[in-house]
């Protein structure tokens, strides 16, 4: 048996049972086993059950991973598939329990109405050990079989297997619950001499439970088919992501025709046409063609953007008015929409650091509950009114019944993966459970500045010519310098030359000097665009432009001079606009108790600049990659939770040390990769949104456990027995089946509220 992690041999009875291709896998020690729970699907990530779509898992175990659909060999629970689809197939499990249910109600509710009568006015009935009673036994009989043996087949099949993996769960205690009142009660109908006076009451008749059996296997089935019918609805966010892009894609060929194609045939390099209103099938390139495009599920700016031939469009988004041609440059998997997909999916699967409380308290759980149960046999049996064999039964069922673990396990699980959902669909995307309950206690938040608090798309936003010489003028002489560069800066004052309808003039000898700026002859003198140093290379005197440099320098701009001969013409500032969004988001971390500190790589005058417009007051300039990993690690020794918001290459480690990293989804993929939290819109108000939603999924859970512990708490003891001395109540065996079953209805109930949590 080799470990799935690191692929040793393991010795020693495995931790957890791993079914994959038929297989079971074990772990060789705890770490390995915590880093796969963490992770199961990437550990696995490549072989035939963990991407595929024939694959399935456990929602309240998602390291049992196999192909086909099953049943947990943890916890009896229906497996679900890894890849949920846009269609909208039946449920076939639903359907038999659906069918099961209906016919154990009709077939339990006589016995269930009989049975009450005779509570409410006993003796109504009156069938003794005669003739009269071996006949209505006989037609409980009749009533019960169908419902026990057929209408919970699943639960005693459930109930072995949990048995023979050594992984007892809810249907070891159902079927032994069930198990027991159906053959006591079979062997009372066909053999009551076989019973002593214990068990009979004062006519001699040896009492049947089989409306007990019939209406706790009723009661279960109605809690299966309330469970399954909300963990459908667990994948409704998935769904609604899903069903963004177009099923077909109108692809161009290469004579000319057009073709409707399915969207899985789309390759790279395909050049497929989006006609006006429809979604864009895939990440691509405008290769021809003018439209607004509307990109909220992006960006979340409700104003569509213009994009035109060589601009970039994501698959999802929607087409304006106009049509378009785009070449398809992701396909799949590759897609922006693929990834935030399978990020979602693969965070519901991921378990929480407070599910190892549940999973601590269940490894005990139905042991000792079979052990109390087997306590109030004896006690009941020993000091119990007569029959006592009688009363210490239906105790035994009774503490069976009522302690099913269900609710513990789905307390955590069904939290988490509404509440994953939920933030999906705002466009914030967690990678892991542990990340989402770490983010409500972040108290120290460290930013990067450039694409993270500001749009990382410099921009000219000052223009100054020396005297004698235009707007217009300064911008063609600096566009037609930079035409041949790759700089961002250069792209900057392209852009804005063409919005200024400025025409670049012809350059000829063009060089960079790096560090430094740009130069070339025009029209026989020489031009140059750069920096002081640059300028004073070339012996241009800056008299009285420096100060005005300054002034805007403290503004958060880098400053070019442009000198047309010996003599300067001017300077063009260009900046990083604050992203307009920033300031309301600082403001609701701020009102949060988070503090702020902002680390960026740009010097102190520029970054001084943006925390002082942005109401910042902890500032590390300079910093380079890895100090960046210094100050979240010193942080974290000062007892500091720490999320870090980063967008490039050079924020991924530290994104990756802190306690919660995130990422913008307008940045590159190694910090999305790095990150535990991503901002699909590059939003920091995604942060704010990404803490409230921690604390309420995190609430959620805690109210869950909750009900799932006070539940046992209460109603084991009371189930037992323990009030019957004092107030002469007992608990029947129905009763129990019907708390049980609402303690995981109620349990679902209060996770499917999240879905209308406001962030």
């Amino acid at each position: 048996m080799k470990d799935p992690v690191c692929g040793m041999t393991v010795v020693e009875p495995p931790h957890i049972a791993v079914m994959h291709d038929g297989k079971l896998f074990g772990f060789c020690s705890p770490r390995c086993r915590e880093k796969f729970l963490a992770e199961p699907v990437q550990f696995l990530a490549g072989t035939k059950a963990a991407g595929g779509a024939g694959s399935y898992t456990c929602p309240m175990h998602p390291e049992v991973i196999q192909d086909g659909p099953g049943i947990c060999p943890k916890c009896g629970m229906t497996l679900e598939p890894l890849v949920v689809s846009m269609e909208e197939k039946p449920d076939p499990e639903l359907t038999e329990m659906t069918r099961r249910l209906w016919v154990g109600a009709l077939l339990s509710l006589p016995l269930f109405l009989f049975s009450m009568a005779e509570m409410v006015v006993p003796g109504w009935l009156p069938l003794g050990a005669g003739a009269a009673g071996r006949i209505w036994g006989w037609g409980q009989f009749l009533l019960a079989t169908p419902v026990v043996l057929w209408g919970g087949a699943s639960f005693f099949v459930k109930g072995w297997k949990s048995v023979l993996n050594r992984s007892p769960n809810m249907f070891t205690l159902i079927a032994l619950g069930t198990g027991v009142a159906y053959l006591y009660s079979v062997m009372a109908v066909f053999f009551p001499g076989i019973f002593p006076e214990t068990f009979r009451d004062e006519g001699g008749r040896v009492a049947h439970y089989f409306e007990a059996a019939a209406v706790i296997v009723t009661f279960v089935l109605l809690g299966q088919v309330l469970e399954l019918g909300a963990r459908r609805r667990t994948s409704e966010a998935i769904k609604k992501l899903l069903n963004l892009s177009p099923k077909i894609a109108r692809r161009l060929l290469p004579d000319g025709r057009e073709e409707d194609v399915p969207l899985t045939s789309i390759q790279k390099g395909d050049l497929l046409r989006v006609r006006p209103g429809e979604s864009l099938p895939t990440d691509g390139v405008v290769t021809e063609g003018r439209s607004a495009v509307d990109e909220s599920m992006v960006t979340g700016e409700p104003l569509p953007v213009e994009k035109t031939s060589g601009e970039p469009v994501t698959g999802g988004t929607v087409n304006g008015t106009g049509g378009l041609v785009i070449r398809a440059e992701k396909v799949g998997a590759e897609t922006l929409l693929a990834r935030i997909v399978r990020m979602v999916s693969e965070a519901q699967r991921s378990r929480a650091p407070i599910q190892g409380l549940a999973d601590r308290v269940s490894a005990v759980f139905v042991p000792a509950v079979v052990g109390v149960a087997a306590l109030s046999f004896v006690l009941w049996s020993v000091f119990g009114p007569a029959p006592r064999m009688a009363h210490a039964l239906i105790a035994l069922v009774t503490v069976l019944i009522i302690a099913c673990p269900c609710a513990l396990g789905l307390a955590t699980p069904m939290s988490i993966m509404v509440g994953v959902g939920r933030g999906a669909l705002e466009g914030v995307l967690i990678r892991s459970a542990e990340a989402l309950e770490r983010m409500e206690k972040v108290d120290v938040l460290v930013v990067d500045k450039t694409g993270t608090l500001t749009e990382g798309k410099p921009r000219v936003v000052s223009v100054v010519p020396a005297e004698g010489i235009d707007e217009l003028s300064l911008l063609a002489l600096a566009s037609g310098l930079e035409k041949g560069s790759e700089h961002p800066l250069a792209a900057a004052i392209m852009k804005a030359a063409v919005e200024k309808g400025a025409t670049p003039l012809p350059v000829e000898e063009f060089s960079s000097v790096t560090g430094k700026g740009v130069r070339g002859n025009s029209k026989g003198i020489v031009v140059a665009l750069g920096n002081s140093a640059h300028m004073k290379d070339l012996n241009v005197p800056l008299d009285g432009w420096e100060e005005k440099a300054q002034a805007l320098r403290e503004k958060g701009q880098t400053v070019m001079f442009l000198s047309n001969g010996n003599k300067p013409a001017g300077f063009i500032g260009v900046a990083d606009p604050v992203k307009p969004s920033t300031p309301e988001a600082l403001d609701l971390l701020h009102r949060m108790g988070v503090r702020v500190i902002l680390a960026t790589g740009d010097n102190e005058t520029t970054a001084r600049s943006v925390a002082r417009e942005l109401g910042i007051e902890e500032v590390r300039s300079g910093v380079l990659p890895e100090a960046k990993g210094e100050i979240i690690k010193t942080l974290k020794s000062q007892d500091r939770i720490v999320a870090m918001a980063g967008d490039g290459v050079n924020d991924a480690p530290a994104l990756a040390l802190a306690d919660v990293g995130i990422a913008m989804g307008t940045g590159t993929d190694v910090a999305m990769e790095s990150a535990g939290v991503t901002l699909v819109k590059g939003d920091l108000r995604g942060i704010a949104k990404s803490r409230q939603l921690s604390r309420a999924v995190m609430r959620n859970i805690r109210q869950n456990l909750f009900f799932a512990f006070i539940y046992n708490i209460l109603g084991i003891p009371v189930a037992a027995g323990l009030l019957y001395p004092f107030f002469g109540i007992r608990l029947s065996p129905m009763i129990a089946a019907a708390a049980m079953s609402l303690s995981s209805v109620s349990v679902i109930g209060n996770a499917l509220r999240l879905r209308k949590t406001e962030l």
